[in-house]
């Protein structure tokens, strides 16, 4: 079985084929784009007996490992800590580099047999993602609003009045003169 290390980041993935005997036959970097996904299957075709290993599946690498499980994909979780190891331990002096960490992705899943395995979210997971980022986007713009009160209270004389919307912090700059 081919192991297919997948290093993520925000705009980018790099994935590592590694066969039975840990070597590497083929490194690739994606551009995370609408075709991500496409491509990364389209090149992992060439290896029908594969799996793939993620680094971080519960944090950046979440979106990949969601999508390759909604393919049918057997998908493992790596954990960075791990990985790193397998980096710094590797000949070469542990460089960092995404094919290296890719590497070591796939070296940790094909050493270690108590990997977590990738399960597709349910609705429930969904629901609780919108509603954290429902919050935090709540909680930001109460912060930002604060601010901005805060700055106006030192630009005008008395502040302004409480409810302050984009409109009215508009119309009280507006009235503010520098003095000479």
């Amino acid at each position: 079985m081919i192991v297919i290390g997948i290093d993520p980041h925000k705009s980018s993935i790099t994935a590592a084929a590694i066969d039975p005997s840990g070597n590497q036959l083929a490194v690739r970097r994606f551009v995370v784009n609408s075709g991500t996904t496409r491509q990364l299957l389209g090149w992992a075709a060439q290896w029908p007996e594969r799996r793939f290993a993620i680094e971080g599946a519960n944090g950046l690498g979440r979106g990949t490992a969601q999508i390759l499980v909604a393919h049918e994909e057997h998908v493992v979780d790596v954990p960075s800590t791990l990985a790193m190891k397998v980096r710094v331990l590797s000949t070469g002096g542990g460089r960092k580099s995404d094919p290296a960490d890719a590497f070591a992705v796939a070296v940790t899943a094909l050493r270690q047999v108590n990997l977590r395995p990738v399960a597709a979210e349910d609705q429930t997971t969904i629901l609780r993602l919108l509603a954290e980022r429902r919050d935090d986007l709540g909680h930001e713009r109460a912060r930002l609003l604060n601010r901005l009160h805060r700055l106006l209270r030192e630009l005008i004389p008395g502040g302004v009045e409480p409810g302050l919307s984009a409109t009215k912090a508009g119309a009280a700059l507006r009235r503010v003169r520098p003095r000479p």
